[in-house]
């Protein structure tokens, strides 16, 4: 059998997006066997996946509350010009796409964060037959 800790290994490579060859390659574990604990472990990836996507956007783009506080910034900026302007000018048309496209990013940014677990492991009281996803 193979310990938990290697079990853990895979979850963390598998959710980091490294194929079954090469994961078997340095755990030193059968493919098959990897691709069995991808379905028992389904739950477990999907959420490790999440947490590695939600990583890797905070290292590219900044924090969620910073990239919705610049893009909020923007947007006052953009309001700020367009209360200056006639609304007979096709610059302030171009102005009010940019607002728009700017609030669709805030929301965008804001955005969701999904995690999921079986069924078996919600609480009795707080059990609903219709939960499926978790959406904090």
């Amino acid at each position: 059998m193979h310990t938990p800790e290697i079990r853990q290994k895979f979850v963390e490579r598998r959710a980091q997006g490294w194929s079954f060859v090469r994961i078997a390659a340095e755990l030193g574990v059968a493919k098959t066997t990897l691709v069995e604990w991808s379905r028992q472990l389904r739950f477990e990836l999907q959420n490790q996946t999440a947490i590695e996507m939600d990583d890797l956007k905070n290292r590219l783009l900044g924090h969620r509350q910073h990239r919705a506080t610049v893009l909020a910034e923007k947007l006052a900026a953009v309001e700020a010009e367009l209360r200056q302007r006639s609304l007979s000018s096709v610059s302030t048309q171009g102005l009010y796409a940019l607002s728009v496209s700017l609030q669709r990013q805030v929301e965008s940014a804001i955005g969701d964060l999904s995690f999921v677990s079986p069924v078996k492991e919600i609480p009795g009281d707080e059990y609903v037959e219709e939960v499926q996803q978790w959406k904090p």
